[in-house]
């Protein structure tokens, strides 16, 4: 991702950690976003809040408590579409804009057998399992724009003061692009092909720092969009037996599959510029990994109306291979005072470095909640759930590098920054399904405290907690069941474009996120 080979760098500058940036913390960070799994489940658990611990008999246990399974005297066959829609609030240098977007998936798929009563056996009956499931859904969207008055707060800034820093010759940047090919092999060259950056001249056959950009002085309005899409999912394997009709236990193994892909384009247009029209880059980033988890639970009944349920989920530890692509883009005014001619208006960076493989292992969970049973089972139940989330587990290594202290380096980067900017939380959700003959009505909420330690990015650490709001219905009769549920997140995110030696210069965008999603779960018994 290019990111790799500035670790140790990104410690000094990103110290205060006030925005984010550097390689160790970007490996940090991505540990975090595939470990974040807000809302799993069918319709049915999603409506009530999240996966309990303490239910059972759904499909949504071979990704929660397997134990859940044992209650299943039946099988059953179910399919969960999927509809995300985001909606996103966002302020960008003081201006307010709204960004949308909507995704259609397939959210879960199972298959549960059930075993038959052995009367004779205190293990009154078994369940095996196999399920499709999305633990994270990545789909989301910011469009954001402002004017910047801050002559200093400019992207190509970042290329000057990046070529400055390297004392590039004006030989190294022009040896490195390759206009045929509408490449260079550095960002710096792309910068200097596209006339982005220009060196001081010497003398007739010399010329290189300090660098200087063009329209320095002008206005500048400027567009952030960041466009992600992707899944970490998993195939779940999952026995349970029932003990005594009192005692329920389960495991299950899952192989986990990770897609993300992220689009980010910055466009820079100087207001009233004299040479160039606009200017930016496009960053894309595209990874993709497999892992293994594994689970044990159960599930006791304390009395006909109440039962407990405890389970925990191992890390997954994955391997995971990245790509990251850049392009600089550039459009000059015809005619312009500098007598400009761009010989292309846009140049790939090609740099092998920006392909990356290393091994991500995401959170322990552990979770325990209780169930209440209203009127004997008749009228419905109550349900709540705590669930333990150790992020600062979560750890990034990688043997790409040939000097393995290289390696041993880069992995104690992103373990120290793990540490320092993410903490262990206690997510909290409780839901209530009331019966009426074939109809279920259920409703549920979630407050998942935020993981960060420090404000980062221009956002309070405490804006960044979770709120989720469901509800949903359900039928259902001896062969067939259909489950409706409804969900509203709420949280506050940001990030930042680019970033300089001075905060002041630096701009960030903010985001009140606002997510709503609708599933749909239809199966059969059989």
């Amino acid at each position: 991702m290019n990111k790799q080979f500035y670790f140790s760098i990104a410690l000094a500058l990103s110290s205060p950690l006030a925005f984010g940036q550097g390689a160790a913390f970007d490996y940090a960070d991505d540990a975090f976003r595939f470990s974040d799994f807000t809302q799993s489940g069918t319709a049915r658990f999603r409506a009530l809040g999240g996966n309990h611990a303490s239910l059972g008999g759904d499909a949504s246990n071979l990704f929660g408590n397997a134990a859940g399974l044992a209650f299943y005297n039946r099988s059953e066959l179910s399919i969960s579409p999927n509809f995300t829609s985001v909606s996103n609030q966002n302020n960008f240098l003081g201006q307010q804009t709204t960004s949308m977007g909507n995704k259609v998936n397939v959210g879960q798929f199972g298959l549960v057998l059930a075993g038959k009563s052995t009367g004779s056996s205190r293990w009154r009956r078994t369940a095996f399992g196999i399920t499709y499931s999305q633990s994270a859904n990545f789909f989301d969207y910011t469009d954001a724009r402002g004017l910047n008055n801050n002559p200093n707060s400019s992207i190509a800034q970042t290329y000057v003061n990046a070529a400055n820093s390297a004392q590039y010759s004006e030989a190294e940047l022009s040896d490195a692009f390759l206009p045929g090919s509408r490449s260079a092999d550095f960002r710096e060259a792309a910068a200097y092909g596209l006339y982005l950056i220009n060196p001081t001249i010497y003398s007739s056959t010399s010329a290189g720092p300090p660098y200087t950009r063009f329209d320095a002085t002008r206005q500048k309005d400027q567009r952030a969009t960041l466009s992600r899409s992707g899944t970490h999912s998993q195939w779940s394997i999952a026995y349970a037996g029932n003990l005594d009709d009192k005692l329920y236990i389960g495991g299950s193994i899952a192989l986990t599959r990770l897609r993300y892909t992220s689009e980010y384009t910055f466009l820079e247009t100087p207001v009233n510029g004299v040479v160039f029209n606009n200017y930016g880059q496009v960053n894309t980033f595209n990874v993709r990994g497999n892992g293994i988890n594994a689970s044990l639970g159960l599930i006791y009944k304390l009395s006909p109306q109440l039962q407990v349920g405890a389970n925990l989920i191992t890390p997954t530890f994955s391997s995971a291979n990245e790509a990251f692509t850049q392009t600089l883009t550039a459009v000059a005014k015809n005619p312009n005072p500098e007598n400009i001619t761009l010989k292309t208006n846009s140049v790939d960076v090609v740099d092998p470095a920006n392909n990356f493989e290393y091994s991500l292992q995401t959170p322990l969970r552990a979770s325990g909640g209780a169930t209440y049973f209203l009127g004997n089972s008749k009228v419905g139940f109550i349900t709540a759930t705590a669930e333990y989330v150790g992020y600062q587990g979560m750890r990034v290594r990688t043997s790409a590098f040939s000097n393995q202290q290289d390696n041993t380096d880069f992995k104690n980067d992103v373990k120290r920054f793990v540490q320092e900017t993410y903490q262990n939380v206690v997510n909290i959700r409780a839901g209530a399904e009331i019966r009426a003959g074939l109809l279920r009505i259920r409703g549920g909420v979630a407050y998942l405290p935020s993981a960060y330690k420090l404000d980062l990015d221009r956002v309070a650490k405490a804006d960044r907690d979770k709120i989720l709001l469901s509800a949903g219905l359900g039928v259902r009769n001896d062969r067939f069941f259909a489950d409706l549920a409804g969900s509203y997140l709420t949280y506050k995110s940001g990030f930042t474009p680019f970033e300089l030696p001075n905060a002041v210069d630096t701009p960030t965008l903010s985001t009140n996120n606002r997510n709503t999603n609708l599933m749909l779960t239809v199966g059969v018994f059989f």
